[in-house]
């Protein structure tokens, strides 16, 4: 379990992290989502010990991370992918790693063959590594001394499709054997697929937390677009309850919830064909709770 608690970064006059209090359970992904200089990695940073805290602090398990004995035994952490010594090969970043954990030699092996660099691409030097074999082997080094607790920092950047959807697929399992896993990334609809818990920070303060449904549960209002065999008798039987209807398209776009579309078709015995939601879900809540941190206007219509 990761416990943050009152946490603040100041430097000078400026806050990088301000205040900031959120817990990350076992046998649960967390997202730490936010925009390009929102505080996750000062964040991270501090939870390591790589950066000191202003104020408040953080816990892993009950202890500072510098108070534990032989981390990486228990926290796998990936900040940044090219912080290894450039001119050794892959094999040797983790062999290295694993003497210094205390492991057998045959676990640089099982993860190499975990994160698919095969026995070609371990002995090339990290200076001819492509930023996703980067990743690869940053995520094979947290998992080596079989961690129980993960801090991940953007770790899909530079994976393909199918990479993403492999790290998708093994910290899903790692949390679902009773990992804790805190993932962060300003790529929402990527985290959206994966994270149990999201907490949503922007100029270093959290804006939002909890699960996808609580999230957009806050959300002032929700669009969906229907269509039913008969969309006049739909219209009709929708605006008699009060909601706003227009055209889209051979369908109809509601301001209201697809449980409350449902129920007035169900009590009017009308056939629907499509019943789904038109809001931009968690990325449109993240980008209106965030909106003063963004860099570019995202207003309809800006001009490029």
């Amino acid at each position: 379990m990761i416990k943050v608690e009152g946490l603040t970064k100041s430097y000078g006059s400026f806050r990088a992290v301000d205040d900031i209090s959120f817990s990350c359970q076992p046998g649960r992904v967390t997202g730490f989502l936010g925009p390009n200089g929102a505080g996750k990695t000062t964040t991270m940073r501090i939870m390591v010990g790589l950066t000191t805290p202003s104020h408040g602090h953080v816990t892993i398990g009950g202890h500072a991370y510098h108070d534990i004995p032989n981390p990486g035994r228990h926290v796998g952490v990936l900040l940044d992918a090219s912080a290894q010594h450039a001119g050794r090969t892959g094999r040797e970043i983790l062999t290295i790693g694993a003497e210094t954990m205390g492991l057998p030699t045959s676990r640089v092996d099982e993860m190499l063959a975990l994160v698919s660099l095969d026995d070609t691409e371990s002995k090339r030097r990290l200076r001819n590594y492509s930023l996703g074999m980067k990743q690869r082997l940053g995520i094979a080094h947290a998992l080596l001394g079989d961690p129980s607790v993960l801090i991940l920092d953007e770790p899909a950047n530079g994976l393909d499709p199918a990479g993403i959807r492999w790290m998708r697929g093994l910290l899903k399992g790692y949390a679902d054997r009773g990992g804790t896993v805190l993932l962060s990334s300003h790529l929402l609809n990527e985290v959206e697929l994966i994270a149990d818990e999201m907490i949503l920070i922007g100029r270093g303060k959290i804006v939002a937390q909890g699960d996808k449904a609580s999230l957009l549960s806050g959300a002032d209002h929700q669009t969906t677009n229907v269509t039913a065999l008969d969309n006049d008798l739909l219209t009709k039987a929708l605006t008699d309850k009060g909601f706003a209807v227009t055209r889209a398209g051979t369908g109809l776009r509601v301001e209201a919830s697809p449980v409350d579309i449902g129920q007035v078709a169900a009590d009017n015995t009308i056939v629907l064909t499509d019943l789904r939601s038109a809001d931009g879900g968690l990325e449109d809540l993240f980008l209106a709770l965030t909106s003063d941190t963004q860099r570019d206007d995202l207003s309809e219509g800006a001009q490029a």
